[in-house]
């Protein structure tokens, strides 16, 4: 039987590590901001499946009022706030509220503490890797009998099968992918121009430490990178490793697989060829060396295509995108958010709660929120629909993050996982401050913290 978590252990789980983990590009520009606005869709009528909420049958007059809080501002907020309304417009049966919460890390606090107070949101965003911590805790509702009783509607199978392995937990459904994301390579093609280099490459790490070397002796940087765990995973990936066992409760990452980037990235940085740096804006850092042209790359998320976009035009550079950047293959760990539905409210809000799940999640409302910011296309039938091929192929930089989910992994979902993050991320930065503690040494003692709260 699965332990349900406390509320205070539920918050501790909520740490920077992972939940800020999907994209340093991802920000939250202003947390005060909250947007009440009117959304709905059209009420579902078909047959009821056991285990989902009756179609909702309240009087016209009357709208089913839910709440939905989401995290980030400037262009996520943006892409959000039109969705919910243009649903709220669209029928007269359902009204969204939709409230601004932060970043992932706030937003989790928030729903935990409004869940244990009886007052949590129908909707919220919910950032991948704590979609186990939240299902087993018995704050989500299973989505399972709804997607069966409205497949036809639905088409779950037109999801990316690249981002789905998330939305799974003990192999039931929890979540709708919605604003999905997975870390890129940026590039200034002008600066690699101006330094005789191909900018079709780096396309490995011997290429990245190759470029980071002539980009030194122009008194350049390669690349800033913080030792950010979500970056890590992928890196770990591209080496042939995995985080943790099959079965979750024992850490893996400090097998020769999970070792190697650490040893990268130490190697690099300590001879003046990249820079990582540290402490709670550490992204910001990275973010503004890259867009100050003080350095040639940058990983980030998918989600800020459209900001570098208007960077690299302000600062009058050229951008492009490409994969990370392999070791002995290709890599990459998925990101971002699902949609997903609270259990503690009344059938008919779930049943409304639902109806908006599947109209946040449509094809034209992928193709609206991907064009719009940058996240990944969710569904096939977007990824091959006319508007996006031309989207495409007038801005390949959005389609570089589309073509890599054939290396996509889904990130760990074990309860401690968070924590467990933490401990990584601070490994790391140990071994590449501090010269006498090897990668090695210090991926050991992270795993040996790691094991004792996977055991848990």
């Amino acid at each position: 039987m699965v332990k349900k978590l406390t509320t205070v252990t539920l918050a501790m789980l909520m740490t920077t590590g992972v939940l800020s983990a999907c994209g340093a590009s991802e920000k939250n520009t202003d947390n005060n901001t909250s947007a009440n606005t009117n959304t709905s869709a059209n009420a579902n009528t078909n047959n009821t499946t056991a285990g989902a909420a009756e179609p909702a049958t309240t009087d016209a007059s009357k709208k089913i009022v839910i709440k939905y809080w989401y995290a980030f501002g400037d262009k996520i907020e943006e892409a959000k706030q039109h969705m919910v309304q243009t649903f709220n417009e669209s029928q007269d049966k359902i009204e969204v509220v939709a409230e601004h919460q932060g970043n992932y890390e706030d937003l989790h606090a928030k729903v935990q503490a409004a869940f244990a107070a009886g007052d949590a949101p129908a909707v919220s965003d919910l950032e991948i890797s704590s979609t186990g911590v939240f299902a087993h805790s018995g704050m989500l509702e299973e989505l399972t009998a709804y997607a069966e009783r409205d497949k036809d509607q639905l088409k779950l199978d037109d999801f990316n099968p690249g981002l789905m392995g998330n939305a799974y937990v003990d192999s039931k459904l929890y979540g709708l992918p919605f604003m999905r994301s997975t870390p890129i390579l940026y590039k200034n093609v002008t600066m690699l121009k101006d330094a005789g280099l191909d900018p079709a490459g780096p396309k490995t790490w011997d290429e990245l430490e190759e470029y980071s070397r002539v980009l030194k002796s122009k008194g350049k940087l390669g690349m800033t990178v913080p030792a950010d765990i979500w970056f890590y995973e992928g890196l770990v990936a591209q080496s042939g490793g995995k985080m943790l066992s099959e079965d979750g409760k024992t850490a893996t990452f400090n097998t020769p697989e999970g070792v190697a980037p650490v040893e990268f990235w130490k190697k690099l940085n300590s001879e003046g060829l990249i820079k990582i740096p540290m402490g709670d804006e550490a992204g910001a850092t990275a973010d503004k060396d890259w867009s100050n042209q003080l350095s040639a790359f940058k990983f980030a998320s998918t989600a800020g295509v459209t900001g570098s976009l208007e960077l690299a035009k302000q600062g009058g550079f050229e951008m492009e995108t490409s994969f990370m950047p392999s070791n002995v293959s290709y890599g990459v760990p998925t990101g971002g958010c699902q949609l997903v539905i609270t259990s503690k409210i009344s059938d008919e809000e779930k049943q409304a709660a639902w109806e908006f799940l599947k109209w946040m999640t449509s094809k034209e409302n992928t193709i609206y929120q991907h064009k719009h910011v940058g996240y990944l296309p969710t569904r096939m039938s977007a990824v091959e629909s006319d508007e996006l091929k031309a989207h495409f192929a007038e801005f390949p930089q959005f389609k570089v993050a589309v073509d890599q989910l054939q290396y996509a992994r889904p990130r760990p979902m074990e309860n401690a996982y968070p924590e467990v993050a933490k401990v990584i991320r601070e490994a790391i930065e140990k071994a590449i401050l501090d010269p006498k503690t090897t990668p090695q040494e210090a991926m050991d003692q992270a795993a040996e913290k790691a094991n004792k709260l996977l055991a848990k």
